[in-house]
């Protein structure tokens, strides 16, 4: 939106949090609660973005650092409008919008609802069975908003109103500026407030207009971690909400945790107490399993993932499958049809088509060509205390259980591997590698007892 600057409340020490980290860097869907809000004002495409910060801000700054945004501090804590006031000699567009750091899930179509007011002042306001401490919204006999009254200095009669103010708030710029310089903290708490601001437009009689957030937990501060975790879990129901409208089927939709964007295509299926982190995208008939993590990855069309597995930067090719307890590490390529097993883990791997790792196996920094088999307890012998070092399977290799392949080495195409062998030369193609003691038996061994120190 052309001409509209925007004001972010984010100075409070939030001591109800009980931590000596500022309250608007505790995480809600994995990022900052101040990063939500500062997305949600570059969804208007606003002139500038300043963010007034005071307890802790170096904190916040330095998380901040590459963000275009504009922090002003506010040394003493003495109020919202106090607050605002602190960033009047930033505030250069036709209307300032006034965002608070500690509410992170209002969303784009609500700022807009109330942006596109054509009014001198317009206040996001929320109807709620329970006002207390909350901010009345006192209207005129007009019905037309007339003052905000706090709950510490509300009337009987007043603390029966049950229409509240959110503190979000869209106002004519110079008509903020004319305010800010007129406040006063004559009231019970002794601060400034920014809800005087409606009294002050209308005794000047200035147009004043209210909106309602589409949704109703868009509005709710965080003051503590009881909080938090209650604002979390509405947050991610929302998120459950709109994929399985969007077609993807989630066994329980309270049990689920998107910390990122989750992007699903037509008869996704995910099971219980799975987390979602980064960008994720899942294809065509994936079915995700119980108590999966994936992070960065790409899960490509009919694809299994398996309980417990864990996937972080991968791209996962059609039609394989992955785990159960699997863990797939970032650099990790595969094509279709392709098994990863329980207990595997994989890094920086590249596996081509019909590929197979099942049992209890470590790849890394390799290359396995199609139709491969690895066997139960083989392991790529990758660093050399320095260095990593490329293993390369070609294609239709057998490699036999209980298999080290120290790098760099290559198994040529069709070559079998024995079971328990050391590899650590190249093997040509299409031959048997192996490497063994011959098998002895010793009549008579005794097995060592444990000495009297050590029963």
């Amino acid at each position: 939106m052309k001409n509209i600057d925007v004001v972010i409340l984010a100075a409070g020490k939030g001591t109800r949090m009980r931590s000596t980290k500022p309250k608007v860097m505790h995480r809600l869907a994995g990022k900052p609660l101040l990063d939500h809000v500062i997305e949600a004002a570059k969804s208007i495409n606003p002139t500038e973005i300043i963010i007034v910060v005071g307890h802790e801000e170096a904190a916040i700054r330095e998380h901040h650092a590459r963000t275009p945004v504009t922090f002003v501090s506010q040394k003493e804590q003495l109020g919202t409008g106090h607050a605002v006031a602190q960033a009047v000699d930033h505030l250069t567009s036709s209307k300032t919008l006034i965002l608070l750091g500690d509410v992170p899930c209002i969303r784009e179509e609500s700022i807009k609802k109330l942006t596109q007011c054509d009014a001198d002042v317009a206040v996001l306001t929320q109807t709620v069975d329970d006002p207390t401490s909350y901010g009345r919204i006192i209207r005129d006999e007009k019905g037309q908003p007339s003052k905000i009254v706090e709950e510490k200095d509300a009337t009987p009669n007043e603390k029966l109103v049950k229409e509240i103010n959110t503190g979000i708030f869209c106002v004519d710029t110079a008509l903020l500026k004319k305010f800010l310089s007129t406040l006063n903290n004559s009231n019970a708490k002794g601060e400034y407030y920014l809800t005087d601001l409606i009294e002050f437009a209308s005794s000047k009689g200035a147009s004043i207009e209210t909106a309602h957030p589409s949704l109703a937990f868009e509005a709710n501060g965080v003051n503590s971690k009881r909080q938090l975790a209650e604002l979390e879990r509405r947050y991610q129901l929302a998120l459950a909400h709109e994929l399985m409208d969007s077609g993807v089927t989630i066994s329980d939709p309270s049990r689920i945790d998107i910390r990122g964007t989750l992007a699903c295509d037509a008869d996704v299926s995910i099971d219980v107490g799975c987390v979602f982190e980064g960008e994720v995208r899942l294809g065509k008939n994936v079915t995700i399993e119980a108590n999966v993590i994936i992070k960065d990855s790409i899960i490509k069309d009919g694809s299994t993932i398996r309980a417990f597995s864990h996937i972080e930067g991968g791209s996962i090719g059609s039609q394989n499958e992955i785990g159960p307890y699997a863990r797939i590490r970032p650099g990790t390529e595969s094509q279709a049809q392709v098994k990863i097993g329980n207990f595997v883990e994989v890094k920086a791997v590249t596996i081509g088509t019909g590929s197979k790792v099942n049992h209890l196996t470590y790849i890394g920094d390799a290359k396995i060509g199609s139709s491969v088999n690895v066997g139960a307890g083989t392991i790529t012998c990758n660093y050399d205390g320095a260095n990593k070092h490329l293993t390369t399977l070609e294609d239709n290799v057998f490699i036999g259980s209980d298999t080290q392949l120290v790098a760099p080495v290559t198994i040529g195409a069709g070559s079998t591997v024995a079971a328990g062998s050391t590899i650590t030369k190249d093997v040509p193609p299409g031959g048997l590698a192996l490497s063994r003691t011959k098998q002895t038996f010793i009549a008579d061994w005794q097995r060592p007892e444990k000495t009297k120190a050590t029963k």
